[in-house]
């Protein structure tokens, strides 16, 4: 027998979904028997594969995990409103970290005889978890909100989640469906289901044309390219360059653009508020991360004429740190350059000009231009700009050796103490942590600690930009962090990504021999480790755990 629930199973696995985390309720009866008819079918095996999640904020947090690793989406399935509910903070977390993930879950039967409908209400929680509008509870972070209400049309809500998920900007979808409706009998057996015909929506690079927006004028460009042209035009005669992001190194394969253009003109690289690794920290041009405290951002920002700007929700806070008014700023975003999708409320920055464009297609435009030469013929042969990028990168490699210096003996130096009864002894700083950490992880795991087979989940709130700095990544999708503000992110995203990793060991030939999640500011009490230890338990995880206080005893 076949149920809307073998159709809506069935649609997730053909939609190329490998996995959900659930958390089951008294609205998936449905979904549980066909779940068994699968394992009879097919010696015990299940599509998609189920990971049972005893809380649903870990449910989800193990989902954006997942697929913060693999880049593809995981389904969640939960139960009625207040299931939906305690998703809580971790549906901030995916919508502020552009995740795609899609959420389903149940709700109550309207039916109250089983004369009527198959399913309908025999519990007296189906009256209290029936309210008027259950994807309210979280539709203002959802990039798609849609109810099924029939076994003929779970197929296309299905395909239309999962291509406005998997489309820039990328987030949560929630979709959601009455008892009866999931417990609906299907008289046909299941077909395969064609979602390659529901793509995302392909990158674009740089328009051909667009506006430009001075003090004095309004310009409007139309040559091919133009954008890249004036972007690239710009840098190359600028003094002192500087690029900002957040979130590029998202896409791996945007990184290598941002290291040439980088390299090609001696541009400073600063992540602000990274939840990516963006940029090789041994890079002599990595110019640091910041995550925007007063005095805390690059000194490189208030000497800057040129600003690009890539990825990035926030490149500074104007009451700490703000650029010269003079500064030409260029906003580059893949999804959403107005944070209008993600719906950041007040948002702004004075910017020359804002693009909707992927970060490694446009800046392999801009890189194009750099080499071939601007609207005026200028590029790296002339006298002016190469002996401006020489020494400008000269001074970069200083600074960043300097850095260095800095960062080393902060790892070396253990702070002497003395307390009131005369007793003298060191404190073991966060510093210190890290660097043993880093050092312990490379002469004990089997890889020697490869960036490729170790990876971090950076949770540690107040320490976030010690910890970036410390651990020094090299390799992008090495360091991970939420992308949002909720806690309690870390100990289930590490299950999710050991699964994901596993994934990827399939398809890639390698996977992690340790996951590291360093968490702080009571991160790991919120991340209800009882349900995320009882999951790494269950599905052998290879996760280790470490704080992130301000001073360990």
């Amino acid at each position: 027998m076949y149920t809307t629930s073998s159709v809506f199973l069935k649609s997730l696995a053909d939609a190329g979904i490998t996995h959900a985390f659930v958390n089951w309720g008294s609205d998936h009866p449905a979904l549980l028997e066909d779940l068994e008819r699968q394992r009879i079918e097919d010696n015990g095996r299940t599509k998609p594969e189920i990971v049972t999640c005893p809380n649903e904020m870990v449910a989800l947090s193990a989902a954006q995990g997942y697929a913060q690793i693999t880049g593809k989406p995981a389904a969640v399935i939960v139960h009625v409103d207040v299931g939906t509910q305690a998703l809580a903070g971790a549906i901030h977390n995916v919508d502020r970290g552009r995740t795609p993930v899609l959420i389903y879950a149940g709700a109550s039967a309207s039916s109250t005889d089983n004369k009527e409908l198959k399913g309908a209400r025999n519990e007296w929680i189906m009256w209290m978890q029936d309210v008027p509008d259950q994807s309210a509870i979280n539709r203002q972070y959802m990039r798609y909100t849609a109810q099924i209400s029939s076994s003929s049309t779970v197929s296309q809500y299905v395909g239309r989640a999962l291509q406005v998920a998997t489309s820039d900007p990328k987030g949560p979808v929630y979709l959601w469906a009455r008892r009866e409706v999931m417990e609906e009998e299907v008289s046909q057996p299941l077909k395969p289901l064609e979602f390659q015909r529901w793509p995302a929506i392909e990158p674009n690079g740089l328009s051909p044309t667009g506006q430009l927006t001075s003090k004095q004028t309004t310009v409007y460009l139309t040559h091919p390219s133009q954008a890249a042209l004036h972007i690239a035009s710009a840098l190359l005669t600028s003094k002192y360059p500087l690029i900002i992001t957040s979130f590029l190194g998202r896409n791996l394969n945007a990184v290598p653009a941002l290291i040439a253009l980088s390299t090609l003109l001696s541009i400073p690289v600063v992540s602000t508020c990274p939840s990516a690794v963006n940029f090789p920290f041994s890079h002599p041009f990595f110019a640091g991360v910041s995550f925007l405290a007063p005095g805390a951002h690059t000194p490189h920002l208030p000497a800057a004429d040129t600003i690009l700007i890539i990825d990035c929700d926030l490149p500074w806070i104007p009451a700490n740190n703000a650029p010269s008014p003079d500064a030409r700023v260029f906003v580059l975003d893949g999804g959403d350059p107005l944070k209008t999708t993600t719906s950041t409320g007040f948002w702004h920055v004075s910017a020359e000009m804002l693009c909707r464009a992927d970060a490694e297609r446009a800046l392999e435009q801009i890189i194009e231009v750099v080499k071939r030469g601007d609207e005026r013929g200028r590029n790296l042969d002339d006298p002016t700009i190469s002996k401006d990028v020489v020494t400008r990168g000269r001074s970069l490699k200083v600074r960043h050796e300097e850095m260095v210096r800095e960062l080393n003996e902060a790892e070396a130096v253990y702070p002497e103490v003395h307390s009131e009864s005369g007793v003298s002894g060191a404190t073991i700083t966060v510093p210190n942590i890290l660097g043993v950490l880093r050092k312990v992880i490379q002469h004990a795991t089997s890889s020697h600690g490869h960036a490729l087979r170790t990876l971090f989940l950076n949770e540690s709130i107040s320490n976030y930009q010690t910890a970036w700095m410390h651990l020094r990544p090299e390799v992008p999708g090495s360091v991970i962090s939420s992308g949002g503000s909720s806690l309690g992110w870390a100990l289930a995203a590490a299950v999710g990504a050991h699964i994901g990793g596993e994934i990827k060991e399939k398809k890639e030939g390698r996977g992690y021999d340790l996951i590291v999640a360093i968490v702080g500011d009571g991160s790991y009490m919120f991340g209800v480790p009882s349900s995320a230890y009882w999951m790494a338990q269950k599905y052998k995880t290879v996760s280790s755990v470490g704080p992130s206080p301000h001073v360990v005893d």
